[in-house]
């Protein structure tokens, strides 16, 4: 089916569906499910929405918008818009949200790795199949934080690109 051929009304169930499932991954991934759905209707919308239609088309309650909004304003994913003549703050999607995302979780594995560090220097050495488990360990957090500063340069080098 082209865009073409496709109704509002299928639309309107994709961009729902959608919504849904992008608040499921947030909650997977320690988010409040709120938050997830909010970041979902501004990717698929891609407007600047108000404070209140956030509310009144997630139909939750201004207090979890306030809440979620914060919340992926601190993590860079979201920011806060004003315009001339209005009260009500409007929200969009911040400007290399996914990188935002992905040095979020390069930081946390980088930090991840300096604890299980912090370790390897206190084993003595009298215990090297100790310490080649916890090395292993810390090499899987090196490659992993290597792997997400790979695909930040594959983000940035796709955005130069267009």
């Amino acid at each position: 089916m082209t865009q073409a051929d496709m109704t509002p009304e299928a639309l309107d169930a994709i961009r729902s569906d959608f919504i849904e499932k992008v608040g499921l991954i947030a909650q997977t991934d320690g988010l409040p499910r709120i938050a997830g759905r909010v970041m979902a209707l501004l990717i698929f919308d891609g407007d600047v929405v108000s404070f209140g239609d956030i509310a009144d088309q997630l139909q939750v309650s201004r207090g979890s918008i306030s809440s979620a909004t914060r919340l992926l304003e601190d993590r860079g994913l979201i920011k806060r818009v004003g315009k001339p003549g209005q009260r009500q703050d409007f929200f969009r999607l911040a400007d290399n949200p996914y990188e935002n995302m992905l040095n979020a979780v390069a930081a946390n594995l980088d930090r991840a790795r300096a604890e299980i560090d912090e370790t390897l220097v206190q084993l003595p050495e009298s215990t090297p199949e100790i310490w080649d488990r916890v090395q292993a360990y810390a090499q899987f957090y090196e490659e992993m934080g290597q792997a997400v500063i790979r695909s930040i340069e594959n983000l940035k080098s796709g955005r130069s690109g267009t």
